[in-house]
C-alpha cells in the first residue's frame, strides 16, 4: 500500500464573516496526504491501482480530521491535485470509487454525494475544495469552499489527496436551504 510522503492538517476556527460581523463559531478541518502516483508518465485504461489508496488512507485520515473538529461534522468535501506527469483521471481514481465510504463512516453516515474537485497542477498549486451538507444536498447555506495547498507538492510524479469536514455552513449564511427532498 502507498505510504504518504507527508500529511498536512489545516484547522480553521471562524468567529466572524469576511466583513468582520461576529458569527456562530465554524470549525473546519482539512487533511492532505501527499504520495507517489504509481501511474505517472504513462497512459493506463485500468486505474484500479489507485482506487484502494482512497479507501486505505481515507480511513485513518477521516477519523483524525473529525477528531480535530470542535463539534459534530455537518458538511464534507474531497479534492485532489495531480502532478504534471499524471492525468486528471488519476486524481478521480483516488477520490471517487472508494474514498466516500471511509469519509461517511467517520461521521456515522451521510446521505448526500460528497462534493469534489480534481485538477492537474504544479508544486504549490492550490485547489478549491467544495463543502456540502453531509445529509441534505439542497442546503445552500452549507455550500462552502476551502482553498488549500501544500507548498512543496505535488511533485510531477505525486498526487495530493484532500478531505475536509466542517461543523457548520458558511458564517452568517443567508441563501436558504432550497427544496428538501
Amino acid at each position: 500500500m502507498v505510504e504518504p510522503r507527508k500529511t498536512v492538517f489545516t484547522r480553521e476556527l471562524i468567529t466572524a464573516d469576511s466583513l468582520g460581523e461576529p458569527c456562530e463559531r465554524v470549525s473546519r478541518v482539512a487533511v492532505a496526504a501527499v504520495f507517489r502516483n504509481s501511474l505517472a508518465g504513462r497512459f493506463e485504461r485500468d486505474l484500479s491501482a489507485l482506487f484502494e489508496i482512497g479507501a486505505v488512507l481515507g480511513q485513518d485520515l477521516a477519523r483524525q480530521a473529525v477528531a480535530m473538529l470542535d463539534g459534530p461534522a455537518v458538511s464534507y468535501g474531497k479534492a485532489a491535485i495531480v502532478g504534471a506527469d499524471g492525468d486528471m483521471e488519476h486524481g478521480g481514481a483516488v477520490i471517487h470509487p472508494k474514498l466516500g465510504a471511509p469519509m461517511r463512516a467517520a461521521v456515522d453516515g451521510g446521505e448526500a454525494v460528497i462534493a469534489s474537485n480534481v485538477k492537474v497542477g504544479g508544486i504549490g498549486a492550490s485547489i478549491d475544495l467544495p463543502l456540502g451538507h453531509k445529509d441534505n444536498p439542497w442546503s445552500f447555506d452549507h455550500f462552502d469552499t476551502m482553498t488549500l495547498c501544500v507548498p512543496d507538492a505535488p511533485r510531477p510524479d505525486e498526487i495530493v489527496m484532500f478531505i475536509a469536514y466542517a461543523t457548520r455552513g458558511r458564517p452568517i449564511p443567508r441563501c436558504g436551504s432550497g427544496p428538501v427532498k
